[in-house]
């Protein structure tokens, strides 16, 4: 879908036009060489399939800050003494950005699109005015939402988390931000909406009682879906795991352990998971493993596409540029049967050293074209089953009598002691590791 390009009273990326598929061949920095949004894979166009999402803060709130330094990026969307002067042209900005760039979905927190003010009401009122001038944009443009979230990590009071927080004060806080967030996501027909715990856990054992704040987050999570269905969100609701940074123990550090909680306190129905890529490297597996678990637990919502630097243990947040997590993770998506409400969203951002407007496009296209690129290789390999067929190779032994009687719960521990005593030493069966990797290689390189 081509859609109309947004410009406010000011031009805020003069010079840029919409950026357009010229194809492998182009030297046209400024445009896509693998991404086309009408190319049809596996029977969906490219734009259907991969639901593109550009970030809120990282695009247009960062400034390039980083504990060691201030930023280095100044912006013309923010040069006003007036914070909600500011964040009127942001959205006026974001819009503009995002109609050039041509995707189709965008992602934001709260505080991000309005500022906060003295009081709760304040606050709200002033994100229920910047909400009203987005849902114009997007009713002008066509761009859509694809999630809301509600910031509870960044203020001073949200210290010792939000929801998890030991003062019930801070909990009550929390509420009425996810509330005012909720219905910001209802207003601007938001299809999915996001829990980032980013202060969801503990610094020290000793004076946290991690069982109470487990229970109260689960709470509280509760409350948040019952408000939110009853004022009309049909979406999904998302959690986002993340292992550490800035608490030293986060309860949702990693996919398996989310889906245990969610399961352990009954929300798994209404609940999935947003997974992203750099958070999975922190906890130490791939992001292709998070996706996998999710997608064997039913619970794949959306996916954050950015990848980290394995040189530094922190979240670096780079446009995801690593051809082999890219195709990973489109044949698990592709073999799930996509991602429903969900999309990739690039909760990435450019260098500290990366100043320029134009570098902020050149970062969504990379990361664009990276995943087009992954959804064509990947819909060959699952397409030609080839590897899948070898996969279920290996356990072909479970179609057989004992084999399927075991995985139909009729065994007993007993059963399979006699089946190994009249049974010959297994016969060891060859991983072949070697070989599907160089399959992999042969698909994306041929």
């Amino acid at each position: 879908m081509s859609r109309s390009v947004y410009v406010g009273d000011q031009e805020y990326f003069p010079g840029i036009e919409r950026i357009e598929f010229e194809g492998p061949g182009s030297d046209n920095p400024l445009s896509f060489k693998a991404y086309d949004p009408n190319r049809i894979v596996a029977g969906k166009t490219m734009e259907e399939h991969l639901r593109f999402a550009t970030c809120y803060w990282h695009t247009f709130c960062a400034d390039g800050a980083d504990p060691f330094g201030p930023g280095t990026r100044r912006r013309p969307w923010s040069e006003s003494s007036d914070p909600m002067q500011n964040a009127r042209s942001k959205v006026d900005a974001a819009f503009e950005f995002f109609t050039k760039l041509n995707v189709p979905f965008y992602c934001f927190h709260d505080r991000d699109m309005a500022p906060e003010g003295s009081t709760v009401a304040e606050s709200e009122a002033n994100l229920s005015a910047l909400v009203s001038m987005a849902k114009e944009r997007q009713r002008a443009t066509g761009v859509e939402l694809l999630w809301g979230t509600a910031n509870l990590f960044s203020h001073p009071r949200y210290m010792n988390g939000g929801a998890t927080n030991p003062d019930f004060a801070v909990v009550a806080h929390a509420g009425a931000q996810v509330k005012a967030a909720l219905e910001a996501t209802v207003e601007l027909g938001g299809q999915n909406y996001v829990f980032w715990g980013g202060r969801e856990g503990y610094s020290c054992l000793f004076n946290t009682d991690t069982k109470r704040e487990l229970e109260h987050f689960a709470r509280f999570l509760a409350m948040a879906r019952d408000y939110g269905r009853s004022i009309g969100f049909k979406g999904t609701f998302l959690i986002e795991p993340k292992p550490m940074e800035p608490m030293y123990h986060q309860y949702d550090v990693d996919a398996q352990t989310v889906i245990g909680f969610l399961r352990q306190h009954g929300l798994d129905q209404d609940f999935k998971l947003n997974i992203e890529a750099n958070h999975a490297t922190l906890a130490g597996h791939s992001s292709a493993h998070d996706l996998q678990m999710c997608v064997d637990a039913g619970m794949l919502g959306s996916i954050d596409a950015n990848r980290g630097n394995p040189q530094n243990g922190w979240d670096t947040d780079q446009f995801p540029m690593d051809m082999y997590d890219c195709v990973q993770n489109m044949i698990i998506v592709l073999a799930a049967g996509g991602l429903g409400s969900g999309g990739f969203n690039f909760d990435a951002k450019v260098r500290r050293e990366s100043t320029d407007l134009e570098d902020l496009f050149l970062g969504h296209i990379g990361g664009m074209d990276a995943y087009a690129r992954a959804l064509v290789i990947a819909d060959r390999i699952v397409s030609e089953g080839k590897l899948e067929e070898f996969r279920a190779s290996r356990y072909t032994s479970f179609s057989q009598t004992a084999g399927r009687r075991f995985e139909a719960g009729e065994l007993g521990l007993a059963d399979l002691r006699d089946f190994a005593a009249g049974s010959p030493e297994p016969i060891q069966e060859s991983g072949k590791q070697e070989w599907v990797e160089n399959i992999l290689n042969d698909y994306m390189f041929s």
